[in-house]
């Protein structure tokens, strides 16, 4: 037999292959960090292709008919996606996001949910499992992904107006289809949707009142997110956030508001509700008020690299464990190792410096991560 050839793409992060201790340890559903985070949430990347080419995560100047995406064979299958959160359900996360790219693109999807709907915290209840989107093949899933046992969904919708959606996205495609889809998820009943717009000065600030009017008594929580220097793609400056600060005084100049209190540690949206009794909204200020003290996030690429922050350059290759042979306690103490070896806080120190940190690594990408 020759050799097997590691496809050029699976090489695009650094990665190492971790070393599996001799004394193996059961997890107790308590590891922890060195800042004291335990870990809580997992986010878990289905596919690194998306049929979107927004700017600010898959630019069409870099991200066109030439770039290679991860091959089928390289993907971790629904069985693996499943065993590792067994795994990490084990040290203490309750609530898996599958994320991408675009997830809806991984056929069957809705396989992959019902699967993990079996999976049991230390706990011993089931995961809460969400996905998030940008909504394109929503209408004709949300029923679908529903029945396999999803219990909420996130959409992400940048502005309204139809000129402006369609530039934003680079693939001409309509705000109606999103809005249908959002209406399917509604008629399915997937949970308390969330929708999420990334706001850039000068792109779509003009569409944060008319959004914030469009979801107002719906039901629907609109979440403002800064926009971020995640990867290195998308030619990220400073002048183009817009601080949550600000969009809070847009708001705030049209319907009253007032703040409520975080259900759960490690929460990223600050909570704010209408005096009126018309909803809330979500303020996510990830570039000009830092919440790494309290993140409590992992993440899976689409190929099994674990990384223990969005802005992260290097990865630990657990597909290797998984297709080396090694058994889930074997797994299991080295991701207790891994996690309690974590110091990341590239947040904090990009907010303390007032720019982008470099470390002279490639960042990894948000459609390889996931957000």
């Amino acid at each position: 037999m020759g050799e097997s050839v590691i496809p050029l793409a699976d090489l695009r992060y650094a990665a190492e292959v971790p070393v599996v201790p001799q004394r193996l340890r059961e997890p107790t559903g308590l590891v922890s960090d060195q800042l004291g985070r335990p870990l809580h949430d997992l986010r878990i990347s289905l596919t690194d292709r998306c049929n979107f080419r927004c700017g600010y995560c898959m630019p069409k100047s870099v991200f066109d008919r030439e770039y290679q995406f991860l091959p089928h064979r390289s993907l971790l299958s629904f069985e693996e996606i499943t065993r590792l959160a067994r795994v990490f359900a084990a040290h203490g996360v309750s609530k898996v996001r599958l994320t991408g790219g675009e997830p809806l693109l991984r056929r069957n999807v809705e396989d992959l949910v019902a699967m993990l709907t079996e999976v049991r915290g230390a706990d011993g209840e089931p995961l809460e499992l969400t996905l998030t989107t940008n909504g394109s093949l929503l209408a004709r899933k949300a029923h679908a992904l529903k029945a396999a046992g999803l219990s909420r969904v996130t959409v992400s919708l940048d502005a309204l107006d139809d000129a402006v959606f369609r530039r934003m996205n680079d693939m001409d495609f309509p705000v109606a289809d999103v809005l249908a889809g959002i209406d399917a998820a509604v008629q399915a009943g997937l949970g308390k949707i969330k929708v999420n717009m990334v706001v850039q000065r000068g792109i779509n600030d003009h569409e944060i009142v008319s959004m914030a009017r469009h979801f107002r008594g719906s039901g629907i929580v609109l979440r403002f997110i800064e926009y971020m220097d995640v990867g290195a793609s998308n030619g990220w400056r400073m002048d183009q956030v817009v601080p949550s600060a600000q969009v809070l005084d847009r708001l705030q100049a049209q319907w009253p508001l007032e703040p409520v209190a975080p259900t759960a540690r490690g929460e990223t949206a600050e909570r704010w509700r209408y005096r009126d009794g018309a909803g809330e909204i979500g303020l996510i200020s990830s570039v000009t008020k830092a919440f790494c003290r309290d993140c409590n996030r992992a993440r899976l690429s689409t190929e099994g690299k674990l990384f223990t922050c969005l802005f992260a350059t290097r990865g630990h290759d657990l597909r290797a464990l998984l297709r080396g042979g090694r058994s889930d306690l074997e797994i299991a103490t080295v991701l207790g190792e891994l996690w309690g070896r974590r110091s990341d806080r590239y947040s904090e120190l990009r907010g303390a410096e007032g720019t982008a940190v470099g470390t002279g690594e490639r960042r990894i990408e948000m459609h390889y991560i996931g957000g």
